[in-house]
């Protein structure tokens, strides 16, 4: 089944983008309708981060979420098989000079890439531009899809791609290398590394990885946030100014300033933010489930 829905992305892939937005919105549509778990997630996750919203306004956000992620899923055929010329006018870059500049000086650089539905085009177009690092999860139950996704990830530049597994200490090394970091911290990975801190005031497990990695390696941090455009005009990837004052003497108010943040970023562009991911499924001692 997944050689054939890569066959069907590849067939894909050379149509304009004016074509694949409205299939994709359609394909997100059907997506809603059926995957009821996933559905069910994003409305939970949506009624627990803007309860102002009543349920209609909310079953609005999921279905304009649901689309965004049906053109995000057909847009990875471009990311996959079109010519790096065709990506880089798809994908405008903008602060790349931010970038450029900390590296230039020696200085190791976390690129800061929460997870909204641009991420793999974000990761693409550094790519093209820069040598990184990143982790990798592994696709343990998909063999055929891990060999995909990892072949595009390492598809454009030399771009090194380590395992959750491995620790830090590669990424340490690659850091003072000169390659920046594109760092995905903002999901619920369990309690290991991870503290309660407040996500639109939900206590949501944290990994604490940001503050210390910045420490360790002496790295500035890049915020670094790709949005989908309105329409059929692809994405933008921005990079932002560097953070001062990061890290702190407290990890803890490092780790809120990032959710804070986030928080920010998400309010520009709800629909784009990963809401079918259990964000807060790790509780507090004591504290019900959610999902």
């Amino acid at each position: 089944m997944t050689r054939i829905l890569l066959f069907v992305l590849w067939l894909l892939h050379g149509l304009p983008l004016a074509v694949l937005a409205p299939l994709g919105r359609g394909l997100g549509m059907l997506v809603y309708c059926l995957a009821v778990r996933r559905r069910r997630v994003a409305l939970i996750n949506l009624g627990l981060c803007f309860p102002e919203l009543d349920e209609a306004a909310r079953r609005k956000l999921a279905r304009r979420h649901f689309q965004a992620l049906g053109c995000s899923l057909l847009e990875h055929g471009l990311l996959w098989w079109s010519s790096a010329a065709r990506l880089q006018r798809l994908i405008r870059f903008e602060g790349e000079e931010r970038l450029h500049a900390l590296l230039r000086a020696g200085t190791p650089v976390i690129l800061l890439a929460p997870h909204f539905i641009g991420l793999d085009a974000g990761g693409a177009r550094v790519g093209m531009a820069f040598d990184s690092v990143t982790m990798y999860a592994r696709q343990k139950n998909n063999l055929v899809l891990d060999r995909q996704i990892y072949r595009h990830r390492r598809r454009f530049g030399d771009q090194l791609l380590l395992s959750r597994q491995d620790g830090v200490r590669g990424v340490l090394r690659a850091m003072k290398a000169g390659r920046p970091f594109y760092y995905l911290p903002d999901m619920d990975y369990g309690r290991k590394d991870a503290i309660f801190v407040p996500f639109f005031g939900v206590e949501a497990a944290t990994i604490t990885g940001l503050s210390r990695l910045a420490r360790l390696a002496g790295a500035r941090v890049l915020p670094c946030v790709t949005r989908m455009l309105p329409g059929s005009a692809g994405y933008v990837l921005e990079i932002g100014e560097a953070w001062a004052d990061f890290p702190s003497a407290s990890v803890e108010a490092d780790t809120r300033r990032m959710n804070a943040w986030l928080e920010t970023v998400v309010r520009t562009m709800p629909e784009q933010y990963y809401w079918v991911h259990r964000r807060f499924k790790t509780r507090p001692e004591g504290q019900a489930r959610f999902y």
